[in-house]
Parts: structure tokens; sequence; C-alpha cells
């Protein structure tokens, strides 16, 4: 069973495409791909059945943090309890997380992002103490690709590779702080999925940082500041000699007015570099924002059933065409699957073989003869699903009466 640093666990084929590879595969007759596709519709039935449930109880722990809830609370919770839920939910979470594959990122992985900017971002200033408590979970660790324009190119297009993550995931809560805005109420959870994210640019996904702005942008600001203290200093000196010469009043009023004006003049332009980076950064995250608060819970769920599914389906696969009566050990059908989805899919994973197993053997389509696993015969496979499925409720009008 071989390990990989540079393969991630996620499967990046939907599973109608993966169920039409496995059925047009070689060998297998029309019968046989027809009885394999209703085991994937009832596996995707139960896996669903159960993600519903699932996404019930995490709706039931967000709610007394969702900041866009629009029921009222019945009851209010205390601190501890709040507390407690709060934990809960972290905890729940991260447990939804690693079902749809992704990873938590370290601190530390957080706080290099945050000592560079890539040319499409914006360099951040993060106060990490403004967060109660946060996660930030990553999947799709890759490279992409953005094009650019210099003026010392003479503006010809380059493109440029840099390493991006496909999918970041934010869960905060915020502390009251001068960083936070007035009108966000601190006592909520935010949650936030974005795509294409390049790594370095991970601070602009942060609440509560500010920009630093670039050295090109502070040094104009600066320079224009300084040389024009000293025009006006030059001309008030020389306003006021000639004021002290004439014992005239009035002439104080063109200098007072200059420092005036050209006070109002650098704070105007700061605020318009202020607000062309704010633009900039509202624009670099409006087209990769993909869901935020409780619409990222649906969001997460769906990928981690889908995820489910598609480990199930490549597992019994590969036992019921390959394995025979006999079996395989799971590092050998973990090697197989992964042999599977690069000649099938062109595609390279770490296949999650402990996951997918498990999964089978809850749902009894496998069995088991010391350390070797088959594949319960298919249509024994069918029946045993379509079971489990009529038995989810065992609601008996007869006993009830």
């Amino acid at each position: 069973m071989a390990e990989y640093k540079d393969r991630e666990h996620y499967i990046p084929v939907r599973r109608h495409d993966l169920v039409q590879l496995l059925c047009t595969d070689r060998g297998l007759d029309r019968s046989a791909a027809d009885q394999f596709r209703q085991l994937s519709e009832l596996l995707s039935a139960t896996f669903h059945f159960e993600y519903h449930q699932l996404l019930e109880e995490l709706k039931n722990e967000y709610a007394p943090f969702d900041p866009d809830e629009t029921t009222k609370p019945i009851g209010k919770l205390t601190a501890q309890e709040r507390g407690q839920k709060l934990a809960r939910l972290f905890e729940r979470f991260a447990w939804l997380m690693e079902r749809a594959n992704f990873k938590r990122l370290d601190r530390q992985e957080i706080v290099e992002a945050t000592k560079a900017v890539s040319d499409w971002g914006l360099n951040m200033d993060v106060d990490f103490s403004n967060f109660e408590s946060f996660d930030v979970y990553a999947r799709g660790d890759t490279v992409g690709t953005r094009y650019r324009r210099r003026w010392w190119n003479w503006f010809r297009l380059e493109s440029v590779q840099l390493a991006v993550y496909k999918r970041i995931v934010l869960i905060v809560k915020l502390k009251p702080s001068k960083r936070v805005p007035a009108g966000v109420d601190t006592d909520t959870v935010f949650l936030k999925v974005f795509k294409d994210i390049p790594k370095i640019d991970m601070e602009m996904l942060l609440p509560g940082a500010r920009y630093r702005m670039p050295g090109g942008a502070r040094l104009k600001l600066g320079g224009s500041f300084f040389s024009g203290i000293l025009w006006i200093g030059y001309s008030i000196g020389e306003q006021l000699l000639g004021a002290v010469a004439e014992l005239s009043a009035s002439l104080f009023w063109g200098p007072l007015l200059a420092v005036f004006g050209y006070g109002y003049r650098q704070y105007y332009g700061y605020q318009s570099t202020k607000n062309i980076f704010s633009l900039r950064l509202t624009q670099s995250l409006y087209y990769q924002n993909l869901g935020n608060n409780q619409g990222v819970l649906f969001h997460l769920l769906d990928e981690a059933e889908e995820q489910e599914c598609r480990e199930a389906l490549l597992a019994y696969y590969c036992l019921w065409r390959f394995a025979g009566d006999t079996g395989w050990k799971m590092a050998d059908l973990d090697d197989y699957v992964e042999m599977e989805l690069e000649r099938l899919a062109h595609i390279k994973v770490d296949f999650e073989i402990d996951d997918a197993m498990a999964k089978l053997d809850r749902l009894n389509l496998v069995t088991r003869n010391g350390d070797r696993y088959a594949a319960v015969p298919i249509d024994k496979a069918l029946e045993r699903l379509d079971y489990a499925w009529d038995n989810y409720f065992r609601y008996n009008k007869e006993a009830a009466v």
C-alpha cells in the first residue's frame, strides 16, 4: 500500500461520470453494468439519507451562531452552554472537513502566507488576537497559472505559475475589536468557502485584516507630503517676513488657507488610494467566493456525501471485478484502485482505503477471511442495500394500534 506525499485523498470525478467509466470498461457485459448502476443508485440514496441526518445535526449546532438566522430562538443559552455548543460546532465541522477530504492548515502555514503577496493579491496585516476561534481548511494543493502585463516588458501578456489551493474553507469566531466593524455581531460564527486562492494571498480571506499599502504607493504619498510641507513652510516663512514688514494681519490668511487646503488634498489622496485597494480586494474575492454561512454547510455536506459514495463504489467495483472469491488484502486493493483511476480517468490520488473498507463493511457488502476481503456477489449486495433502505424507519402500523 503506497503512500504519497504529493497526492490527496480527494477523487475529482463526479459519481455519475465515474459510474459511466466503470460500466463501459473492458469485459463488463450489459447485465452486469445495469446491476452496478443500480448498486450506485442505492449507495447514493443510502449516503444521502445518512448525510441528511448529519445536516440536521450541524444546522442545530450552528443555529445559535448563524449571522443570517431569520427564525426566533426558543429560550436563551447561558454563557457556559454557548461555550459548549461552540466547541461541539468546531469539532463537528472538523469531522465534516475530514469526510470531504480537506486538510486543516496549521497556524504556521497561515502566518507564512501573511509575509508575502502575489501580483493579484493584497498584502494584509492580520492580528490573530482578533479571533476567539478559527480554523482554515484547504484542498487541491496545485499549481495555477495567472497572467499579467508589466511596463518594462512593453505590456506584453506573460504567464506566471504559482502555488494555489483549489478550495479554502474558513470557520471564524471573532472577538470585539477595533478592527471589527461596529455592525458585525461577534457572537456569531462565520463560514466561508473560496476557490483558486494563491497560497501567499490567503490572508486576504481573514476578517479584520488591514491592507499594507505597497511601498510604491507609500513612497508616492510620503514624497508628495514632505515636498509639499517644505514648499508651504518656505511660502509661509516668506509671507510672514512680508507681513511683519508691512504689519498687515490680512496677509496671514493666505498661508493659513494654503495649510488647510494642502492638508485636505493629502487626506483626500490617501482616502482615494485606500478606496482603490479596497475595491481591488472586493473584486479579487467576488469571483472566488463560493458560499457563506449556512450555505457552506450544504455545499460541504454535498461534497462529503459524494466523496463517501465514490470511495465505496471504487472499492466494491475492484473487489467485485478483479479480486475473485479469495479476495485481496487492503494494501493490494488500495494499489489497484489507484492504478484503475490513473488508467481510466488519468488522475493520481492517494486512495483512502481504510475509510472505504469501513463503509463497505458497515453496509455488509464485503466478506472477510483473515486479512483478505472479497465482495459480496452483486445481486446479494443489491438485496442487502434494499433491505437496509426499507428498514431505516421501523414504524409498524399494526403494533401502533
